[in-house]
Parts: structure tokens; C-alpha cells; sequence
């Protein structure tokens, strides 16, 4: 039987996932915050990690989950998915970056499948073509990131006002 664990801080969609993997034959353990999950004895097959932990970046507990497990997959699930951020995740370990809402079934075939392919056909390239919005999130993804999640540095950068930034974190990333 393998075994998963789950570093989220949403208990509600824990408990689906948790229901959802005992319903394929698979254990799921679940760790609210980054303390949690490094205390924990067994080493997981697989690790689910939210970019997102109330206080804490998943993207820096990414590399302590990687030395303390370290034949581990780690998957990077996020609400918040950003070129920059699922290129980080998988610069410091991530062998998968999924965003949310993925199911049961999308996540699993995700751990069955650890290695990103190698190349990318030119022609998905240019099918895909992000919208401008799409384009300016991740960009200002990119400049927050490169400050170290500093908003007043990231406003600096990009030459506009700090609560103008906040704004723009706290509403939902353009999807296409």
C-alpha cells in the first residue's frame, strides 16, 4: 500500500482528498503547517504540497521536505498557479506542479508519472498564447518572487504603489 502525505492548511478539501485516496486503496496523512509535516517519522512515497500554508510558503518548506524525505516525489498543488512559481518548484525539487481544482484521478496519474517530458512540440508552443492579463500576473508572480515575497521591494520594482500591488495579489490569477 503506498502512502501520501498532504501539507495543506484547507481541513475541508484534506478530508475529500483523504477520502478519495482510501477510496483507491491508498493512505493519505495530513499536515496542517510545515512543522507538522516535518515531523513526521515514515517517509511518504509522495507528498502533496499547497503553495499556500496561511503564514508559510510551500516554496520554502519545499527544500526541507526534499532533505528529510528524500526518495520522496513531491508534488506542488496551488490555487495560485504561476509560470515563475511552478518553475522554482521544480528548481528545488518538485517532481510535479499541478494547479487546483485537480481531482483524485489527476493527481494520483501525476505520481504515477514523476518526470516532466523532456521536450515540448513547437507547435503546442505557439497554440498556446496567454492573454495579456494572464501575461502581467505572472510577471508580477515573477517580481515578487525575485524579492522574496516583499511587497513593498516587488512595488518598488515595478514602479507602482504598495496597497496597488496588494490589490492586484488579493484577486484570482487570470486563467487563460
Amino acid at each position: 500500500m503506498q502512502h501520501f502525505l498532504l501539507v495543506d492548511d484547507d481541513p475541508t478539501f484534506a478530508n475529500l482528498l483523504e477520502r478519495g485516496f482510501a477510496r483507491r486503496g491508498l493512505t493519505l496523512a495530513w499536515a496542517e503547517n510545515g512543522a507538522d509535516a516535518l515531523a513526521l517519522v515514515a517517509e511518504p512515497d509522495g507528498i502533496i504540497l499547497d503553495l499556500n500554508l496561511g503564514t508559510e510558503s510551500g516554496l520554502q518548506l519545499l527544500p526541507e521536505l526534499h532533505r528529510r524525505f528524500p526518495r520522496a516525489a513531491i508534488l506542488v498543488l496551488t490555487g495560485y498557479a504561476s509560470i515563475s512559481t511552478a518553475v522554482t518548484a521544480i528548481k528545488l525539487g518538485a517532481t510535479q506542479y499541478l494547479p487546483k481544482p485537480a481531482d483524485v484521478d489527476t493527481i494520483v496519474a501525476a505520481f504515477q508519472q514523476p518526470e516532466a517530458p523532456a521536450e515540448v512540440a513547437p507547435d503546442a508552443l505557439v497554440a498556446f498564447r496567454p492573454s495579456v492579463r494572464k501575461q502581467s500576473w505572472e510577471y508580477v508572480q515573477f517580481v515578487l518572487q525575485q524579492h522574496d515575497g516583499n511587497i513593498s521591494a516587488a512595488a518598488r520594482a515595478l514602479n507602482m504603489h504598495r496597497r496597488t500591488l496588494q490589490r492586484m495579489l488579493q484577486k484570482k490569477p487570470a486563467i487563460r
